[in-house]
C-alpha cells in the first residue's frame, strides 16, 4: 500500500508541474487555483478509492 501511495503523490506532482508548464506559465491566480482544485481531486479519488476502511 505504501508503494501506491508513493506512486499516488509522484503523479499528482506530475500533473501540477504540467499543468502549470504547458497551460498557465504566466498566470499566477489561475494557476494557484487550478493547482488547489487538482490537489482536491486528487485528494477526493484517495479517499474514495485507496483509503482502507
Amino acid at each position: 500500500m505504501r508503494a501506491v501511495t508513493v506512486l499516488f503523490v509522484v503523479l499528482l506532482v506530475a500533473v501540477i508541474v504540467a499543468v502549470d508548464v504547458l497551460f498557465l506559465r504566466h498566470r499566477a491566480w489561475e494557476r494557484l487555483a487550478v493547482n488547489v482544485g487538482i490537489v482536491l481531486l486528487f485528494i477526493a479519488f484517495y479517499v474514495r478509492f485507496l483509503k482502507r476502511p
